[in-house]
């Protein structure tokens, strides 16, 4: 070993086109195959980039509607106190000396836009456009004071926006995202877009949150917001209490409703009604042909379905006994073979939602798949076309059909 530094080996000479007189410490380049790289990708590794992209592509999504959110709130509340001194230069002035250096490179890279051609919307060509979420918050903390008498709590935003660092650091360095933290911070936005007052304009967002993803692009799905392979899925997403608790109005459908009857407690259903709810229930009559030919389809013994059909509907007529104005409370029967099973919850408002399940012949309802669909008059546009209204209506006007037909239980 020489005085100068460690001497490499040379490489093997065992190669066609090896030259033996190797100097010393020289290293030998191997080619690829020498290597065994392989660059291919099979099925496994491109199912797994795909979930990578999907999921960041969720969060990117979420982080996005949060960051355009708070930009929005930032310049209300701050443009109005630092604009009238410091003119285009109020995001600099408000910054003020702790902000200097993100602010003015922030400035920078808006200068570097410009030259460039990348700003292809004017209303962007400002610094606020140029701030990243973890200098938006930086402004609020800064600013608190102004931001108070609009915010309950300071630190509800900033744990969320805490919650939501995580997130953003991984999506911007296009890193693994696990399922964990996505559904983390789906949560964290939806609390901070909710702080932030941003919630209004779809009323049934209180029964079920209004996924991101659903609001960019669900009108390419008419005005599905979830399917889900059976109920108990279905369930862990939506219980029985959120989709029905505080309803307006309800309405529903179905051989014996089960998902209403067994899982929404008839003291429940009293207190709903009570408190100015309208409801109407359609079963299946319990003495038809259809209840007998389902139960074959089914292969369960005769009898059992339309037993109970016949002890939910006695169940239903007892809550209606209880209430002060039985009018509300609505019990019918209908004759005709089952084709499907919803509940229209406020179907008649813009908050509307619904469950509905159709009917397989070796499934029973738990097994169903379900879709939930939103109501609130959301149309399916196509190019040439008139808007076309969505699955929510068609199924309430399948309803409505149904309710005429049938006959009311005493």
């Amino acid at each position: 070993m020489s005085s100068g530094g460690l001497e490499l080996p040379p490489g093997d000479t065992g190669h066609e086109g090896d030259t033996g007189d190797i100097p010393p410490g020289a290293v030998s380049l191997a080619r690829p195959m020498e290597i065994g790289a392989e660059l291919d990708w099979g099925a496994e590794a491109w199912s797994e980039v795909r979930t990578r992209a999907q999921r960041a592509g969720r969060a990117y999504i979420w982080l996005n509607l949060v960051e355009q959110r708070l930009r929005a709130v930032v310049a209300a509340v701050l443009r109005p106190i630092y604009e009238p001194v410091h003119g285009d230069d109020w995001v600099v002035a408000a910054a003020g000396p702790a902000g200097q250096e993100w602010v003015q490179r922030a400035v920078a890279v808006r200068e570097v836009s410009r030259r460039k051609g990348y700003l292809l919307d004017p209303a962007d060509d400002n610094v606020l456009s140029f701030l990243t979420l973890p200098q938006l918050r930086e402004l609020m903390v800064q600013h608190w004071p102004c931001f108070a008498p609009y915010f309950d709590d300071r630190r509800d935003v900033e744990l969320a926006l805490d919650e939501l660092e995580v997130t953003r650091n991984v999506v911007s360095r296009n890193r693994a995202l696990n399922e964990a933290v996505l559904a983390q911070a789906e949560r964290a936005s939806a609390r901070l877009l909710d702080i932030l007052g941003s919630g209004a304009g779809v009323p049934s967002a209180d029964r079920l949150p209004v996924d991101a993803v659903e609001d960019l692009v669900g009108d390419r799905y008419a005005d599905v917001v979830s399917v889900h392979p059976d109920r108990v899925r279905l369930q862990r997403q939506l219980p029985a209490e959120d989709l029905f608790g505080g309803a307006r109005r309800l309405d529903a459908i179905g051989i014996g409703l089960n998902l209403l009857v067994q899982n929404f407690s008839g003291r429940r259903l009293v207190r709903l009604a009570e408190s100015g709810c309208r409801i109407r229930l359609l079963f299946l009559n319990p003495a038809s042909s259809s209840v007998k030919r389902r139960e074959r389809e089914l292969g369960i013994r005769k009898g059992e379905l339309s037993r109970t059909v016949e002890m939910n509907i006695l169940h239903m007529r007892r809550v209606r006994a209880r209430l002060r104005d039985p009018g509300a409370f609505e019990i019918q029967v209908f004759d005709e073979t089952p084709r499907f099973t919803a509940y229209l919850v406020d179907g008649d408002g813009p908050d509307g939602l619904a469950v509905v399940q159709t009917y397989l012949r070796k499934a029973r309802g738990m097994e169903a798949p379900v879709l939930v669909l939103r109501g609130g008059g959301r149309s399916v546009v196509r190019a040439g076309q008139e808007g076309e209204h969505g699955l929510f209506q068609t199924y309430r006007e399948e309803f409505e059909s149904e309710w005429a037909d049938s006959r009311p239980v005493s």
